[in-house]
């Protein structure tokens, strides 16, 4: 479609600019598109390995390994999750391994955040959560066993490579297969009597294609926290391992919390509010994630 509002100075820019990617630049930023993505498509993903650290009361209830790109196994009693009114959540902790990876105690600080937040807004549509020195139907504590820090130049590279690609080709370029981040967790659910009554072993990698390169060391791990957060939370609500794929809508209160709003229970508050579309932007342009985190500063 030909935009007929362009003024005559904007189609003078434009073809000054088309003027000078003609010829061999153009061909050199078409071929290094073409590279990127072939290389993404065979090797664009970190691979994090299912861990046992002794984070969790019990393992012996655990199922088989399942996933590809999230792989996890997990445990949950139904009945038992499924009569609970109330829920409180301990601050997620490091294992001293994982914590090692990391130089910042404000970057670890922005993971367990961004992961105890999605737990809290998620339950939240099914529990009354309460501060976490009240006592609760359910206690949920979670360790974060392992972290493969995000490599922050070669994610820098990315983002420049996939913003001067949107300038000549129709999509821009996969990230660059190298220097991904990764993340793994372990995670209960506790009944009054400390009684194990859900776990989850969790682990995943960023890939190439949906997790946005990010300038920080947790860049990749702040993402997963999240995802993570949200698989945990399907498991206690449902009362059965998450499946790899849902396409169910997301309730009006998690909607509000994701874009910043207050949420349903002030016990989330503990965690900090989502980014929302601050957030959303700058993990377009790569920013680290405690430029919009308020929850990390």
């Amino acid at each position: 479609m030909i935009d007929t509002d362009t003024s005559p100075a904007e189609a003078r820019k434009g073809a000054a600019l088309a003027d000078r990617l003609t010829g061999a630049s153009l061909r050199k930023v078409m071929l290094a598109g073409c590279l990127i993505t072939a290389a993404a498509l065979t090797t664009g993903c970190t691979s994090v390995d299912l861990t046992e650290t002794g984070a969790l009361s019990s393992y012996s209830n655990l199922g088989q390994k399942t996933g590809q790109l999230a792989k996890s196994r997990t445990f949950v009693d139904k009945p038992a999750v499924a009569a609970a009114r109330t829920v409180r959540i301990l601050p997620a902790a490091f294992s001293g391994a994982a914590a090692g990876k990391i130089t910042k105690p404000q970057d670890r600080l922005l993971v367990r955040n961004a992961l105890d937040r999605a737990i809290c807004v998620a339950l939240s549509d099914k529990y009354v959560i309460v501060p976490a020195d009240q006592p609760a139907d359910l206690t949920v504590r979670n360790v974060v066993t392992g972290i493969v820090p995000t490599n922050k130049a070669l994610a820098g590279v990315s983002t420049a490579v996939s913003f001067g690609s949107s300038f000549v080709l129709p999509v821009s370029v996969p990230r660059l297969p190298f220097g991904l981040g990764g993340l793994a967790v372990e995670g209960e659910v506790l009944g009054p009597e400390n009684n194990q009554l859900a776990a989850m072993v969790w682990a995943k990698g960023a890939n190439s294609i949906t997790t946005s390169p990010r300038l920080s060391q947790v860049g990749d791990a702040y993402a997963l926290a999240a995802a993570y957060g949200d698989s945990f939370s399907k498991l206690v609500i449902k009362g059965k391992a998450p499946a790899a794929i849902d396409i169910s809508m997301p309730s009006r209160q998690r909607i509000n919390a994701f874009f910043g709003g207050k949420p349903k229970y002030a016990a989330c508050n503990t965690f900090g509010r989502a980014p929302g579309v601050p957030g959303m932007v700058g993990s377009m342009v790569g920013a680290p994630p405690e430029w919009t985190d308020k929850a990390g500063r």
